[in-house]
């Protein structure tokens, strides 16, 4: 928006409320209209120059923030360099490869007799669409996705919930490239830390990749996480040019600065940069290691270790776990006698470094909680965490026990404790409100699909089972939540969310291998707040 735009913006609603005397002189002009009231042109002047004033200020302060914002395009246009060009062609493929997918919706849609739906109108700003250009603009705008379906608080709910589909998935790196890392960061032969690494990844995402490997001396088996080589660069040159267009954005508009856009770029930058550093993951490991030590745990669970002397910022070597993901119930029913019991202990587990970790583990779902081959519930993937205030997590504790036991006034008020507002909320109404939106859990579409397959030699017949429920419902029940909790002015951490989508997660194992279990109401699971007094005893 232009200054002149801005001023024009600015004043009008005062002119609008300017009464003139309703007085009509023949033959003359809107000039001698005022001429002839002294007294209106006396308020016309003020107005004027209330007006005047109003964009002299306002473009004083763009003028002196002018030298700060174009210092810092300056400064990230250095640290970004020929990076920027590469990524701008990059996403103008990416962009024309999308294009072309709705322009192909467009035609099959407007062939039909139904018309053109919503979600081609808006074009490449539609949810669907969106989530699509990100994953083809790869790792970062993938991470960008994952922030947004974990953030309802900051965007509208058709992207959060659109964006629960934003796959992490990436074809693998060339294993040549993948060991040139690691003679990079080791600066020594790769056969002298490694007696083997396997060329076939066991797994490949935007970021990182693992491959399988054993220890020289120890004979150890373990995994590498691997960087994928110019993911820094990427995520460099993607971060720097998001950052430009906010501060840019907040330059021009004064709305979105009061919505602290800048602060929420930098807050995703961080929790991105933060995934990219394989010393930081190693430090959520070894914190949530030290945990079940001092907890006395180790006998229900673990988390690989780590080692230290082969891991670096782009490589972490860690323990091999064996097992099988909480969903896979054949596997699970010939390693335990009892699901029920291993899923308690995961939850007890959870709960307690939610309460006692300075981090918490943020990304439970099935291919990062195992159960192991020895009982034992394995943690994964330490690269998304969360950390959590002594104040959220008292009204987070209230929060659910309100839940089991359905007390919505208690509810309401660890809401609004949780909320950062200024508002004076009305208690009771948004206890009225969440009532009615948990009502409807009770129908939320459950199905459990157990397939048979028998054996090529035998005659024995393998029963795996797979949870299908409607995430869709899940993900809209707390969205609906959030949705209410703004209508009262209420704003809630980021943290409230990651919390939420991890107990969805343990809601889905529960409706699988426990479904007579009230994860909330049930003695055996300790949600209790005792957090100072465990983090005391192991830090």
């Amino acid at each position: 928006m232009s200054n002149a735009a801005a001023f024009r913006a600015a004043a009008s609603p005062l002119f609008h409320h300017i009464q003139l005397p309703p007085r009509s002189i023949p033959g003359r002009g809107q000039f001698s209209k005022l001429s002839s009231h002294p007294n209106g042109v006396r308020l016309f002047a003020r107005y004027t120059q209330a007006a005047d004033n109003l964009f002299s200020s306002r473009l004083q302060d763009r003028v002196e923030s002018l030298p700060g914002l174009l210092e810092d395009i300056v400064q990230t246009s250095i640290s970004t360099g020929p990076r920027g060009a590469l990524r701008l062609a990059q996403g103008v493929q990416a962009i024309i490869g999308v294009g072309s997918e709705w322009l192909a919706d467009v035609s099959k849609l407007t062939s039909s007799s139904s018309g053109v739906l919503t979600q081609t109108q808006l074009g490449l700003l539609s949810p669907i669409y969106l989530r699509k250009l990100f994953e083809r603009m790869g790792a970062t705008y993938i991470k960008l996705g994952q922030f947004v379906a974990s953030a309802p608080t900051l965007f509208p709910p058709e992207y959060v919930q659109e964006f629960q589909n934003c796959f992490d998935r990436a074809p693998a790196v060339p294993f040549d490239k993948i060991q040139k890392i690691l003679r990079e960061e080791f600066r020594r032969p790769i056969n002298s830390v490694y007696e083997f690494v396997d060329p076939t990844p066991i797994a490949s995402a935007s970021i990182a990749q693992v491959h399988g490997a054993r220890l020289r001396g120890s004979g150890e088996d373990v995994v590498i996480k691997v960087l994928k080589p110019g993911i820094e660069d990427t995520l460099v040159a993607d971060l720097n040019f998001i950052y430009v267009v906010a501060r840019i954005l907040e330059f021009l508009s004064p709305e979105i600065s009061r919505a602290s856009l800048v602060a929420i770029v930098k807050d995703i930058r961080e929790s991105m940069l933060e995934e990219v550093d394989f010393l930081k993951e190693a430090s959520n490991i070894e914190s949530f290691r030290r945990y079940l030590e001092a907890m006395g745990l180790t006998r229900q669970a673990t988390a690989p270790k780590v080692y230290e002397q082969c891991s670096t910022r782009r490589v972490l070597t860690m323990q091999r776990l064996y097992g099988v993901p909480l969903t896979d119930l054949d596997s699970i029913s010939s390693l335990v006698s009892s699901p029920e019991s291993s899923l308690i202990t995961a939850l007890n587990v959870w709960f307690g470094s939610v309460l006692s970790c300075e981090t918490f583990h943020a990304d439970v779902h099935a291919g990062n909680l195992w159960l192991l081959r020895d009982g034992r519930i394995g943690f994964l993937d330490f690269g998304i965490v969360g950390r959590i205030s002594p104040k959220t997590w008292a009204a987070m504790d209230v929060f659910l026990t309100s839940i089991s036991s359905e007390e919505y006034e208690s509810m309401a008020s660890a809401l609004i404790t949780m909320g950062a507002t200024s508002k004076n909320v009305d208690a009771k109404a948004f206890a009225r409100d969440l009532e009615k939106i948990f009502s409807s859990i009770q129908g939320l579409d459950t199905e459990i699909n157990v397939a048979t397959a028998r054996g090529t030699t035998t005659s024995a017949t393998a029963v795996s089972a797979n949870l299908l429920v409607d995430e869709r419902q899940m993900n809209a029940l707390f969205l609906d939540v959030v949705r209410v909790s703004e209508s009262y002015g209420l704003r809630f951490p980021r943290e409230f969310a990651l919390l939420m989508k991890q107990l969805l997660y343990f809601d889905r194992y529960t409706r699988l291998l426990a479904p007579n279990l009230n994860m909330l109401q049930d003695q055996r699971i300790n949600i209790a707040s005792k957090r100072s007094n465990i983090k005391d005893r192991f830090q």
